[in-house]
């Protein structure tokens, strides 16, 4: 991808290795603004339509707000049965109006592809944010632009990694997105741990061999951590199977607490989840005595997402080289640039 400005962002196939490197330059670009220390108004007037036809906290929330910090105003709308394709209308026709009054849409919707549909009726910029079980691409970029971070503080780069996936990779669109993007760079494991029923689809597995990297499939946890550089979790994705009962039979199957990454990690092995994790006693993949862990990078990774996605409100709508122009100062309380 060479071209942002005017450009959908549907899927992450559309990106390069010099596309990323310029996604992740201007993310760091944002981080002043993140942290409250300074702010820019380079998107004064423009509006974000903020689409989300499916139930989502963080990635929803993240998309407005890193408008927000950009300047710009966000309209939402929430949930199929508040819009009007609950009455029939086509994606294609919502498009073409909704982009009217919108300069660029961030949208999510169930069903798989359906992003695509939207963006071909619509005349401005549209961001993926999730489309089913098929593609999560700014959250692949985020994923991405963390494994980069964390990997840094020991001196390692992505090429030559160990990452092991694990939960649900059939329906975790984040694995599938982030994988395609690993097929990028070179020499990388992967370790693929999930029931036979919830394994990573043939597709994304042949492009991983494609690319020339190692894959271990396995349905052992134990045994199978001790390498991995990051280990990356997912949660049962129990909206996308035809029952409450058929998601049960794979939930708390999984878990990792504070003893088993002890006896089974490396001391340093990073561990990602895309959020929401999920809490509850029968699941719990991710137990909270970990939440103390240096190695637990999973709201280090969240607060990346508003970095990846103020650069890639800038970059579509070309005012990447403009942030310091508008520059003015934060005039209230904040502790944010403590952290």
């Amino acid at each position: 991808m060479t071209q942002f400005e005017g450009s959908h962002i549907l899927s992450v196939n559309q990106l390069n290795l010099d596309s990323i490197a310029t996604i992740f330059d201007v993310a760091n670009k944002m981080t002043p603004y993140a942290l409250r220390e300074k702010r820019t108004n380079v998107l004064d007037g423009a509006i974000l339509g903020n689409l989300f036809f499916e139930p989502s906290t963080r990635t929803r929330v993240s998309f407005g707000c890193a408008f927000n910090l950009l300047g710009g105003h966000v309209r939402e709308t929430t949930g199929m049965a508040s819009s009007s394709l609950s009455k029939g209308e086509s994606l294609y026709d919502t498009a073409r109006v909704l982009s009217t009054y919108s300069d660029v849409i961030a949208m999510r919707h169930p069903d798989a592809f359906s992003v695509k549909e939207f963006a071909e009726g619509s005349r401005v910029p549209v961001i993926n944010g999730g489309d089913g079980s098929n593609e999560h691409p700014t959250q692949a970029l985020l994923d991405l632009f963390t494994i980069q971070k964390e990997l840094s503080h020991s001196g390692q780069s992505i090429n030559g990694m160990h990452i092991a996936m694990v939960g649900d990779l059939k329906f975790g669109r984040t694995v599938h997105s982030l994988s395609r993007l690993l097929c990028m760079y070179k020499d990388i494991q992967f370790t693929l741990i999930s029931p036979a029923e919830l394994a990573m689809p043939d597709y994304v597995i042949a492009d991983i061999e494609n690319a020339g990297h190692k894959i271990t499939i396995t349905e052992q946890l134990e045994g199978n951590l001790h390498q991995a550089d990051i280990l990356y979790l997912t949660r049962i994705q129990e909206e996308r199977f035809p029952s409450q009962e058929e998601a049960n039979k794979y939930r708390g199957k999984f878990r990792l607490n504070h003893n088993i990454y002890t006896q089974h990690c490396k001391s340093n092995t990073v561990i990602m989840h895309p959020l929401p994790r999920d809490s509850r006693e029968q699941a719990n993949e991710l137990d909270n005595d970990l939440n103390s862990h240096p190695s637990l990078a999973i709201f280090r990774q969240a607060d990346n997402g508003l970095l990846i996605r103020m650069a890639l409100f800038a970059l579509t709508l070309g005012v990447e080289n403009q942030l310091e122009k508008y520059e003015c100062p934060v005039n209230w309380y904040s502790r944010k640039a403590d952290r």
